[in-house]
This record gives structure tokens, C-alpha cells and sequence, in this order.
């Protein structure tokens, strides 16, 4: 089971504040909650296919706790229990594209449900039946009616005692005929059926500000992705060249200062999109950063 998630974003930085100030100051962080160190398994996706077991191994001894899954590669429930326990991980939520999820949703139930996984997030929305394929994007009616699919999925995935929830990316931060696609989707879906998991990442180089979606949707967003841009230096794509947590543009602080606040966050996930070292210096300095400024 490979989701399909989003395009990869291909491939200086702006310092945040020096280390000496952010160890030696307490007081910094002292309103920032703690959380397991967690990380979206799509970081390392070209890596878990040639070695599974021992890729997640070497992700459970860079410190991190909890994993977020991308696909599975074939692997049984009883090999993926076995490489995760072997790791030290525990593994609380997967992501599906709604291509995945619309065709084969109970064996991707069922499969989760033996797992015990905790949370199933639709990470890329699809096209109303009505879309019309001169339309550039996603419409305001495609949003509108992926709200209902979401709904439909979030009644069968709670019947099966987990939770369905909503990723981000840029589009739902884009005016569409007026109207903002992220906040349509929350006014239209059931708090009951669909939470959020926010990409603080993508929010901000949409358009948006996580800080104020947090305060603004306290109960509704539950899980964060967080990676970090140089915003002033952009790759082929025109996109902001993906760097790691705290070598960018991106200060978390303030972000998870309002995360704590809303006592909703159940779990947090470093996504590194790309790599500008070396995959496993890579993920210690992002885990180092979130130690470093309290997240974790």
C-alpha cells in the first residue's frame, strides 16, 4: 500500500537566533510543551524500500519515537509490527492520497485497524465528478465537495475506533472565487468525523500563518508537520529551497508556543522533504533543533 502524496520538492540560510542563547535561556521556551519526537516516514522514502527494518532502525536511533507512514512496500502487518518494535517506534498515524482511500478504503481500514494505528489523514484531496478539466486547480466546488467525502470517510473510520484527518499543502491557502479552501473545509466538515493535521511548512509558504489557524481552530487541528524553507531562495519549481529545522527561514517557537496553548496537539512530525546533507545528519540536526527549542 504506496500512497500517493505530493510531488517531491526538489532541490544562505537566515540563522534564527544563536545556539549559546536558545541552551543557556530556559525562559525561551518554558511556555512550549513537550511532545514525542515524530517523524513522517515520506523523509525517508528512498531509503525504506532497499532496507525497511533497518532504515526505521536508524530512525529509532537518532532519538525519534513515533513514525507517520508513507506506504508500506509490500510488507505485512506482522513484518511492519516486527521492524517497529525492532526500532523502538510506534507508529500512530498514516497517510493516503484520496485516489487510495476512495478505491480500496477497507483494506487500507483493515489494514490500519490490526496496526493499531491511531489516526488515518488524507495528505492530497481529489476532483469533484463535476470538475472541469480546463479549470487551473482545484475549484471551490471541489473543495466543497471533497468536505463531503471527508465526512464520509471520517463516520466509517471513527465506526472503526480511529480518527480521519485532513494534511495541508499550499492550495488551501490560495483564494479561490473569494474564499479560502482551508476554512471552507473546516466550516463544511464534522468536528466530530474530521480533524486537521497542519503542514506549518506549506501554510506559510501558501500564504498563511500557522500561529493564527491554531488560534483560530484550537479543537480542530490535532497534528503538526514541521519543516523548515530558505523563503528568499527558490528551486526550479519556484518553490523556496527546502532546508533543515532551524537553518531556514522558519522559527517554530512561536508556533508551538500556540500549539501548546490549544491542549489539542496530539502528535508532531518532522517532514524533510528534501535533503541538503547527508540523510541521517539531516534528520539529527532537525531532531537536535526541536530538542533544542523545547518541542521535544
Amino acid at each position: 500500500m504506496i500512497q500517493s502524496r505530493r510531488n517531491f520538492v526538489k532541490t544562505g540560510a537566515s540563522s534564527l537566533v544563536c545556539a549559546s542563547a536558545l541552551m543557556g535561556n530556559t525562559s525561551l521556551h518554558a511556555s512550549i510543551r513537550k511532545f514525542p519526537l515524530g517523524l513522517q516516514l515520506y523523509s525517508v522514502r528512498e531509503f525504506l524500500p532497499k532496507d525497511y527494518a533497518g532504515t526505521l532502525k536508524e530512525i529509532g536511533e537518532l532519538g525519534y519515537e513515533e513514525v507517520e507512514s508513507a506506504g508500506y512496500y509490500d510488507h505485512s502487518v506482522a513484518e511492519v509490527q516486527q521492524a517497529l518494535s525492532a526500532a523502538g517506534l510506534k507508529l500512530v498515524s498514516a497517510h493516503f492520497g484520496y485516489d487510495a482511500l476512495s478505491k480500496d478504503f477497507d483494506r487500507i481500514l483493515d489494514f490500519h485497524h490490526r496496526l493499531g494505528v491511531g489516526h488515518i489523514v488524507c495528505a492530497s484531496p481529489g476532483y469533484a465528478p463535476t470538475h472541469s478539466k480546463s479549470a487551473k486547480g482545484l475549484t471551490l466546488d471541489d473543495w466543497r465537495w471533497n468536505a463531503d467525502q471527508f465526512n464520509n470517510f471520517g463516520e466509517k473510520v471513527s465506526a472503526a475506533g480511529m480518527k480521519f484527518g485532513y494534511h495541508n499543502h499550499i492550495a488551501e491557502f490560495h483564494v479561490t472565487d473569494g474564499v479560502l479552501p482551508f476554512g471552507e473545509l473546516m466550516r463544511l466538515t464534522d468536528p466530530a468525523k474530521v480533524s486537521f493535521e497542519m503542514d506549518c511548512g506549506w501554510v506559510i509558504v501558501g500564504g498563511g500563518k500557522p500561529v493564527e489557524m491554531l488560534e483560530k481552530y484550537p479543537t480542530r487541528i490535532v497534528m503538526l508537520h514541521v519543516k523548515d524553507f530558505n523563503l528568499a531562495e527558490k528551486n526550479a519549481e519556484g518553490e523556496p529551497k527546502v532546508e533543515e529545522m532551524g537553518l531556514g527561514s522558519v522559527d517554530y517557537r512561536p508556533i508551538f508556543e500556540a500549539a501548546s496553548k490549544t491542549g489539542h496537539i496530539e502528535h508532531v512530525f518532522v517532514e524533510q522533504e528534501a535533503f541538503t546533507v547527508p540523510w541521517r545528519q539531516s534528520l539529527k540536526i532537525d531532531a537536535d533543533y526541536m530538542h533544542k527549542i523545547g518541542a521535544a
